[in-house]
């Protein structure tokens, strides 16, 4: 048996085994979305798609192609019985779905072990949580190590782990242990490596243009995800998981390296021709410009507050945009595929955010800026649950959420240095960013199990309001730090 007939039954394998659960009404909704995903027809295109695998990989065409109508009868009767649940419990639409779990017996027990990874929905999330987390964390170090060796060495080394984490991963089985250490662990601590540096170098390049520089930066990480999520998937689908992150895993080692041989710090003392830093408004609470350690910013009340208004901005943006398709699906009713396009838009907008955000914090300052971005992220949380159930109001909605979201990656480097100063830019924003690991791992998790617990999605979102509220008088509350002990 081929590997192209081994890939190509495993989706059947799938199929059929959730098609073998139909008699349970708990499980319809999980059908529902695994079967048809983002387009109504898609449980028959994959098994075309299937098709067409087995059919140029199998001696036997005659018999492939009885595989694969028997495959197609019963996608067929599963999506008529998701349009009408009532037949769910029909004898003759069971019979016609079971017949698919004939298929798998010609799949061999090497092809399960070696192709069928078989997380459950919580588990596939652990490998994105741990990449969350040591993303986070490593910056903590490589900002400092950046600080002293400058941005090319640290983000060479992160395109090089990063890089190898993904090769790796595609090689370490079906293990969910493997997958979380290899792409989670590592692969995050790369992210982490290369995320810091250019935001860093391009700050102290750019003065003058702080906040669109930075904007452009970090514009440029939400851009790749975006990208890189689409050509993910296009791989995956290609030639399985494995592939995948094999292919990415050589993108991102060869990409990565070859921008971070572009990154250097400018001299000592530099600053564009004819600039020289604006003096602060009459009236104004200036803010202390001076060079903290990363050791010093956390004993001030500032770092702590920019700490816990970042956790809170962040947490709750991520609480949404991790639950908005299935709030979408399943409390608003919409189909998967209108769903998916609102969380594309969400992520331009996302990306678009930082850029404007950026900019219009170099020139109001990043403290007001973010108190605007807060409140205006807190008002569509309380009107999220009304915006669920039409095409438009979910778009508009979707756009507004990653917009705000967006803007936090370009504000809280700006309130780093505009409150901490530039010279260690990178290993105090390694620690204030820690509270986006945190935030991004506690608020999806809540938006779950209250989903879970309460099935409903207003107990996660009328919190994530407040919760903006919040960082918003966090933001209002903020003091520049004290002058350093001499």
């Amino acid at each position: 048996m081929t590997a192209a007939k081994d890939k190509a039954l495993l989706k059947i394998k799938a199929l059929a085994d959730e098609l073998s659960t139909l008699t349970s009404p708990d499980v319809l909704p999980k059908v529902k979305a695994s079967i048809l995903g983002a387009d109504p027809k898609a449980g028959e295109e994959v098994l075309k798609a299937a098709g067409a695998e087995i059919t140029a990989g199998a001696k036997d065409t005659a018999a492939a192609n009885a595989a694969i109508a028997e495959a197609k009868k019963a996608a067929k009767a599963a999506i008529v019985s998701l349009a009408d649940p009532a037949t769910v419990f029909d004898p003759e639409k069971q019979a016609d779905q079971l017949k698919a779990a004939e298929i798998i017996k010609k799949v061999p027990e090497s092809a399960w072990k070696k192709n069928l990874y078989g997380f459950k929905a919580s588990q596939a999330q652990f490998p994105f949580m741990a990449g969350l987390f040591f993303f986070a964390l490593s910056m903590i170090l490589a900002g400092r190590w950046q600080d002293k060796s400058g941005p090319k060495i640290v983000a060479l080394s992160g395109g090089i782990v990063l890089g190898i984490g993904y090769i790796l991963g595609s090689f370490g089985g079906t293990g969910l242990g493997a997958m979380v250490l290899l792409v989670g662990v590592i692969g995050g601590i790369g992210i982490g490596m290369g995320y810091v540096c250019p935001i860093a170098a391009c700050v102290k390049w750019y003065p003058d243009k702080k906040g669109l520089i930075t904007g452009l930066a970090v514009a440029g990480f939400g851009a790749g995800a975006y990208i890189f999520a689409k050509l993910g998937a296009a791989f995956v689908l290609a030639g399985g998981v494995s592939h995948g992150f094999l292919l990415l895993g050589l993108i991102y080692l060869v990409c990565v390296v070859i921008g971070a041989l572009l990154l250097k710090n400018p001299p000592a003392g530099y600053k564009p021709a004819g600039w020289n830093p604006p003096a602060p408004a009459a009236g104004a609470a200036a803010v202390v410009k001076q060079d903290f350690a990363q050791g010093e910013i956390i004993k001030t009340s500032s770092f702590w507050t920019i700490w816990l208004a970042f956790m809170f901005s962040a947490g709750t943006g991520l609480m949404v945009i991790g639950s908005l398709k299935d709030f979408a699906i399943n409390q608003g009713g919409l189909d998967a595929t209108t769903a998916t396009a609102a969380l594309g838009l969400l992520a331009l907008f996302n990306g678009l955010g930082r850029v404007v955000w950026g900019t219009v914090a170099g020139k109001i300052g990043p403290k007001i800026s973010f108190v605007v971005m807060a409140l205006l992220q807190a008002g569509m949380m309380f009107l999220l649950l009304g915006m669920g159930s039409a095409p438009g109001t979910l778009t508009i909605a979707a756009c507004w959420v990653g917009f705000n979201f967006g803007g936090n990656f370009a504000i809280f480097p700006l309130l780093t240095a505009d409150f901490f100063g530039v010279k260690n830019l990178g290993a105090n924003y390694g620690v204030v960013f820690t509270a986006y690991g945190i935030g991004g791992i506690v608020g999806p998790l809540l938006a779950g199990m209250i989903w879970d617990t309460l099935g409903s999605y207003q107990w996660a979102f009328i919190p994530a309001g407040a919760a903006c509220l919040f960082a918003m008088l966090l933001g209002l509350l903020l003091k520049a730090p004290g002058k350093k002990a001499a």
